[in-house]
This record gives C-alpha cells, sequence and structure tokens, in this order.
C-alpha cells in the first residue's frame, strides 16, 4: 500500500489535535484514503513537556530542518503560528518540494502573496482550511464547491472570544470587563486577548475570504478594523429594544470597481441568519449569483475542531498525489496570474445606517442643538431612545439614522464633541440590516 510522509512543525494545541487525530483516526483515513498517511516527524521547541497524549518519542525533534529537510517527507503541517519563523519554514518546505498546509491566518493575511507565488512556481500546494473558521469547510466551499458563481458579499463571525463575550452581556446583561475577565478564567480568552478583542484576528481571516471570494488580494493595512472594547453594556440593552443584536461582523463586499474590507461591532436585525449564531461558536455567509445564500456554522476554533481541518487539508493533497495531479486546485481557487487588483473602498465613503448613542446634559435645548447639528450634515434620524435616567450624570439619547456617509457621521461627531454638547465621546455603531 502507498505510504504518504507527513511532518508536523509545532506541537502546541492544534499540533496535539492533529497528532491525536492520526492516532485515533489513522484506519479510517486510511480506508478513505486507499493509502497510508504516516507521520514521520514532530519539531518543536519544547519535547518534553507533557501534552496528554503518548508519542514516539523517536518522531520528536526540536530541530525544524529534520521535518524541512526530510527526504521522505511530502506534506509539512505547520502549526507554530505568528510571522517568524512561520514564514521562512513555510518557504524552506515549499523549496524543498513539499506540500504545505498551514492553520496561520496572521501570516497568509500579510505574507500570503509570497507564499502563494512560490508555490505556483515550484509546483506544490498550499492548503490553509483551519485558518478560517476552524472546522467549518469554508475555504473548500468557496476554492470547489462555489467556484461558478460570483460572490459579492460576504459577512463572517469569525472570532469565539468575541462572540463568547458579546453573547454573555446580551444574555447576563454584564459589562465588558467582567465578562472578558470570566472568558480568560474559562479558556475562551486568552492572558491578552488584544488581537481577538481588538478584531485583529478577524481582520486576518478576511483578508483571506476576500482574496478568495472576489480574486483580488487586500493589503492588510487596508482593512477597517475596530474591536469591541467599546461596546457597553447600555449599548447591548439599547439594541435589544430596538429589535437588534450586536456582532463583531467581517465584511466584505464587491461593486462599482472597489471593495470593502472592514471588521468592526455591527448591528443585525433578530431576524439575521447570523443573529443566533452565539458562544465561541463561528458562521460565514455568502451570496453567490447562482447559488444564492449559503450560510456555514460551526465550531471556529479549538483543538478537535481546528485538527480536523488540518487533517482534511492533508487526506485532500494526499489524494492529488495518488492520482499524480498534484496542485490540482491552486491557492486561492484561481492562478495568480488572473487575480484582479480591485482599490479597497474608504471607510468615509461608507453608506449605511448608524446607531449613535450620545451622554447630554439633563437641560432645555441640548437636544434640539443635537438634532440640528445631524441636520446640517443631511443625517436623518428615523427613531430616537430618551429614557427618563441618567448614566454618570448624564442623559443618554440613542438615534437610529436612515442612511447616511461615514464622514457626515464622522464630522457631525467632531463638531458635537467639541462644541460642548455632550459629557463624553459620542458613540457610534453601524447596521447592517440587508439579509441578502
Amino acid at each position: 500500500m502507498k505510504e504518504i510522509k507527513v511532518g508536523i512543525l509545532g506541537l502546541g494545541t492544534i499540533g496535539t489535535g492533529v497528532v491525536k487525530v492520526f492516532q485515533k483516526n489513522s484506519e479510517l483515513i486510511q480506508q478513505r484514503l486507499g493509502a497510508r498517511l504516516t507521520l514521520t516527524k514532530i519539531a518543536d521547541l519544547d519535547i518534553i513537556t507533557d501534552r496528554g497524549i503518548e508519542i514516539d518519542p523517536e518522531l520528536l525533534t526540536t530541530k525544524a530542518e529534520e521535518v524541512l529537510d526530510h527526504p521522505d517527507i511530502e506534506i509539512v503541517i505547520e502549526l507554530i503560528g505568528g510571522y517568524e519563523p512561520a514564514r521562512s519554514f513555510v518557504l524552506r518546505a515549499i523549496a524543498n518540494g513539499k506540500h504545505v498546509i498551514t492553520a496561520n491566518k496572521a501570516l497568509l493575511a500579510l505574507h500570503g502573496d509570497e507564499i502563494y507565488a512560490a508555490a505556483e512556481a515550484k509546483g506544490v500546494e498550499v492548503q490553509f482550511e483551519a485558518a478560517v473558521a476552524g472546522g467549518i469547510p469554508v475555504i473548500s466551499s468557496i476554492k470547489e464547491n462555489l467556484c461558478a458563481n460570483h460572490i459579492r458579499n460576504v459577512q463572517g463571525i469569525l472570532n469565539g472570544t468575541c462572540n463568547y463575550i458579546l453573547t454573555r452581556m446580551t444574555d447576563a446583561e454584564e459589562n465588558f470587563d467582567d465578562v472578558l475577565k470570566e472568558a480568560q478564567e474559562q479558556g475562551y480568552a486568552e492572558s491578552d486577548p488584544t488581537f481577538d478583542i481588538e478584531g485583529v484576528d478577524t481582520a486576518h481571516k478576511l483578508a483571506i475570504l476576500i482574496a478568495l471570494c472576489f480574486g483580488t488580494r487586500v493589503d492588510f493595512n487596508d482593512i477597517y478594523t475596530e474591536g469591541i472594547t467599546g461596546i457597553s453594556a447600555v449599548d447591548i440593552q439599547f439594541a435589544r429594544q430596538f429589535g437588534y443584536k450586536i456582532k463583531l461582523l467581517a465584511i466584505g463586499k464587491m461593486g462599482y470597481g472597489k471593495v470593502e474590507a472592514r471588521v468592526h461591532p455591527t448591528m443585525i436585525p433578530v431576524s439575521h441568519p447570523l443573529a443566533d449564531v452565539d458562544g465561541v461558536y463561528n458562521a460565514v455567509r455568502l451570496v453567490g449569483d447562482f447559488v444564492g445564500p449559503v450560510t456555514l456554522h460551526g465550531q471556529g476554533a479549538g483543538m478537535e475542531a481546528t485538527a480536523s481541518a488540518v487533517m482534511g487539508d492533508a487526506v485532500a493533497v494526499a489524494r492529488n498525489l495518488l492520482a499524480g495531479a498534484p496542485v490540482r486546485t491552486p491557492s486561492l481557487g484561481y492562478p495568480l496570474a488572473q487575480r484582479k487588483d480591485l482599490p479597497v473602498r474608504p471607510m468615509d465613503e461608507l453608506i449605511g445606517q448608524y446607531y449613535l448613542r450620545f451622554a447630554i446634559p439633563d437641560q432645555p435645548g441640548v437636544l434640539a442643538q443635537l438634532a440640528g447639528v445631524l441636520g446640517t450634515y443631511d443625517i436623518s434620524i428615523s427613531s430616537m431612545i430618551q429614557p427618563e435616567r441618567q448614566v454618570g450624570g448624564a442623559v443618554p439619547i440613542v438615534m437610529m439614522t436612515h442612511e447616511a456617509r461615514e464622514a457626515d457621521i464622522r464630522s457631525a461627531f467632531a463638531e458635537i464633541d467639541a462644541g460642548g454638547l455632550v459629557r463624553e465621546k459620542s458613540h457610534l455603531i453601524r447596521i447592517e440590516s440587508d439579509l441578502f
């Protein structure tokens, strides 16, 4: 029986999960593949710590080159994370003619172009199903099943930490800091959660989705990125009154020769397909011109779900090798020569509905002045809530707008905040009501 040898770089949480799949389901994989996937070498700086599984010491090494330069290893699984040395290791594996599987969304978001080009030139595969939405088969669906569709819109809940925090804030009516601490205690948030709560992790994944869906590249620095640290329990309560939920969304849209690429807290109607995606779950919703709307929902992170995606890629690469057709599908689902270079639409050009919250002094005439400034910038109000209570010595005023330009909202905020009409900085949340 044909044997295909695999090496792993990184024996952290995901690497340990991949080893578990090899140990538990190797017979199943062999039956479905018609060949043996053999785990040949595992490299990690720490090969002493107990991972809760038994690993043959002969498989372990602290030297990455024993995987990268091994003459018999055909597939290298990179699970180190970060930018370096992951980038150098992946490029070295490619240069050695090895196929690469990675779960490293940060690496692909910033250095994907270099990696894809190197793989295409060498005639090897780079697969990365686990890099976006963990165990949910998003990447393969876009590259394979939906490849005959123009995809113009993609929305995603792509970070389980943020989704857990917002879900708890909604259900338990707790504030952000308390829920973050709870998430850290339960292992849903890192001790340093910055990449998650500031939206950076989600933006990494959106960069990959845009390249796949729209056939264009987007510079990571051009993705508007805003986290959830500014969302308060008050915002959650008002959203509920208006019939909305707040989610951290990755949003990509293509139209009129430009691409929208943005990550930010978003109000969506309770009837929206993503509104009930709660806890640590992820979901991606996209629409194809023929297939229509498609929503993929499941576990977006964790050892087992992510390891499942990694091993799915390994089997896919192995099948191509057995068929004598490596690189049957290009890394992004299309040859790099076919990629279009489209500009990213500036946020100032965004047109949509907004939730606006102001903290004004309880004095006659202030609300009229506030409305006057908004009117000056062509911002029309569709509804408003003015509770008969004070928060921090000020009365919260909440407004929902009709469609307005982001630039006009920003200009109005600058005038309102500088003019002494409010007791604290004005706050906005963008609204996505389109169910497409």
